[in-house]
């Protein structure tokens, strides 16, 4: 039992010390750096866990499914709680398709230097929250970008099988449906209910 929790502090002091800002020795702050999760962190079954994208035009709630894609979820945390999507964009919509965000650069082509390891099994329901990736030929194992996700505005059974979806959006479909290139992504809360 001892050993279970010390475990679980060993994670969240790894997990808390790979998010702290460091200082370039003149009291600067420099960028944050993460990091690919080791592990998951340690869920509690009988809660809810839920990300709030504050965005520019309103609020999008979305329930995570750390019980489906934990790897998933604890990168979308720590990335959320460590501040890295606060003022990037949705640098893609298409319509009655998708809307994506997380990009550091705003291309398409930025994240924050690793990928993840694919945790495929839900499906593309309409506000499905899941990660995007690079293309099967560069990407024979599915690996998910390390911050870019979309949120898809109808049911897309054709992705299904091939992303990771790790939520599920519970509020906000109409501002999702309102977002626009260059809408900013204000905030992600995370909430434990």
């Amino acid at each position: 039992m001892a050993c279970r929790y010390l475990k679980h502090i060993n994670l969240c002091v790894s997990v808390c010390a790979s998010l702290l800002l460091s200082t370039n020795g003149y009291g600067e702050e420099e960028k944050m750096k993460f990091k690919e999760p080791a592990q998951s962190l340690v869920f509690e079954k009988e809660k809810s866990y839920v990300a709030i994208i504050h965005t520019t035009k309103g609020d999008i709630t979305c329930k995570l499914y750390p019980e489906k894609a934990p790897l998933s979820v604890t990168n979308f945390i720590q990335l959320a709680k460590g501040k890295f999507y606060d003022g990037l964009t949705f640098h893609r919509v298409v319509p009655n398709f998708v809307i994506q965000g997380g990009d550091p650069e705003g291309t398409g082509r930025g994240g924050p230097g690793y990928t993840l390891p694919a945790e495929i099994g839900l499906l593309h329901e309409k506000g499905a929250l899941a990660w995007a990736r690079l293309p099967d030929q560069v990407n024979p194992h599915k690996r998910s970008s390390g911050s870019q996700f979309y949120i898809a505005l109808d049911k897309v059974p054709f992705l299904d099988g091939e992303y990771t979806v790790f939520g599920q959006t519970q509020e906000g479909m109409e501002i999702i449906n309102n977002i626009r290139p260059g809408d900013k992504i204000e905030s992600i809360e995370i909430q434990v209910r």
